[in-house]
């Protein structure tokens, strides 16, 4: 977590001094809008940008409901979304500026120009400059809360080999599904979410995984929704596992008969989708005389506001003679904290949780969420010598009805025996 907090203070010091920067050139335009050089402008201003910076540490580090931490984490990134385009139309201005006094210093004219009258000018340079700023805040803004919602249901299916030295023969080429935090009790558009589904079967695999969070806190969320996750079928199966809002940790329920009565329910959803759930125990998955293992442990997050049910010394209990071990594991911390250090045997996991926070950038060569400054491991494929950990950002949505950038996601792998030709092992 070391590496995660230095990217964050880098992350505080960029950020600051964009402030800055923004700030003095607003300051410059006091001239022509008055208020901007007035102390209470400079004290809100102040009161406004710590409040958000240490509103962010607190949705970083701090136990407090997602739905809050997503509403803090989009104020904060919407606001600097604004500074950023007024600060780049700033320095375009500046450069302009610099180049100009740099050529009055090489070539100084015999005859000096006639200074500008800035009574006279059509438009004088305080007034365009605050104009345009604010319009090239405002037009990425307007897109950012356009695509919040259009990205919801907006299901991406990323393809993905998935080499495993050790693969035995009759699994190589097998096409394997994983969709991750379904969060049942979001969902509004039942048409949509069926929509997913019919995706994720056209890829036609022969195995699926889910790692964890079928509902947001009660069982009785599924309600509306178990017929449609019922048609999520692998000819070999479909294995599933529990993430932290499954529990029912987040609600004050009457009595903890009533708490476990929801748990048994949840279990008995899974059971009526025809869907294995793994809890903290392993299946051999046999083809012909060939075995692999599939390994489901119940969560384990690093953080201390998540639950430690899981049970990896149950999980690989008579495991060892197998030449490959799959875990679903929710939350992808578990990877590092656990797996690596004490579990080398464990070729792959399979995780979700963070959500890619619902918020970012993610391209084929480059992604970037508020989430990596609390989790090292976030979204897609990351790797530590021969061990490998895929996290997928979810399927449904938490906390806000909203998705920028990080779309969710159906993931399909393609099994290889052997070694993937492009890994740099770390």
């Amino acid at each position: 977590m070391e590496g995660v907090t230095l990217n964050l203070l880098f992350f505080i010091a960029i950020v600051l001094l964009i402030d800055i920067y923004v700030f003095r050139g607003l300051h410059k335009l006091a001239v022509k809008w008055r208020f901007l050089g007035k102390k209470w402008f400079l004290i809100t201003w102040i009161i406004v940008t710590i409040s958000l910076l240490g509103g962010l540490l607190l949705a970083v580090y701090a136990k407090i409901d997602l739905g809050l931490r997503l509403v803090i984490v989009l104020a904060f990134f919407g606001l600097l979304l604004f500074k950023v385009c007024f600060a780049l139309l700033l320095l375009v201005d500046d450069i302009r500026r610099l180049s100009i006094f740099i050529g009055r210093k090489l070539k100084k004219p015999a005859i000096q120009p006639a200074k500008t009258n800035p009574e006279t000018d059509a438009i004088p340079r305080s007034e365009f400059l605050l104009k345009a700023g604010l319009l090239a805040g405002a037009v990425p803004l307007a897109a950012f809360k356009l695509n919040m919602k259009s990205g919801l249901y907006d299901y991406r299916v990323q393809r993905h080999n998935l080499y495993l030295p050790n693969l035995p023969k009759a699994f190589d080429g097998m096409k394997l599904g994983q969709v991750s935090d379904i969060h049942s009790g979001s969902f509004f558009d039942k048409k949509a979410v069926l929509g997913g589904v019919e995706m994720l079967l056209r890829e036609k695999p022969d195995l699926i995984f889910f790692t964890g969070d079928l509902v947001n806190e009660r069982t009785n969320e599924m309600r509306d929704y178990q017929d449609i996750f019922s048609k999520v079928k692998a000819p070999l199966g479909v294995f599933s596992s529990l993430g932290n809002h499954d529990y029912g940790d987040y609600v004050d329920w009457a009595s903890p008969a009533a708490k476990q009565k929801n748990m048994d329910d949840l279990v008995q959803t899974h059971k009526n989708m025809g869907w294995d759930l793994l809890r903290n125990e392993n299946r051999r998955l046999k083809i012909g005389n060939e075995e692999i293992g599939i390994l489901g442990i119940e969560n384990w997050g690093e953080l201390s506001r998540f639950p430690k049910y899981g049970r990896m010394d149950l999980a690989v209990k008579n495991t060892d003679d197998l030449p490959v071990k799959l875990l679903l594991s929710h939350d992808p911390s578990h990877w590092r904290a656990q797996v690596l250090p004490h579990y080398p045997q464990i070729d792959m996991v399979f995780a979700g949780h963070t959500h890619g926070m619902q918020f970012g950038v993610r391209t084929e060569h480059f992604q970037w969420s508020p989430v990596e400054y609390l989790y090292n491991e976030w979204a897609g494929f990351y790797r530590h010598k021969k061990q490998q950990i895929y996290v997928n950002v979810g399927y449904g949505f938490l906390g806000f009805r909203g998705r920028v950038g990080i779309l969710p996601e159906i993931t399909i792998f393609t099994l290889k025996a052997g070694t993937d030709p492009l890994l740099t092992v770390s």
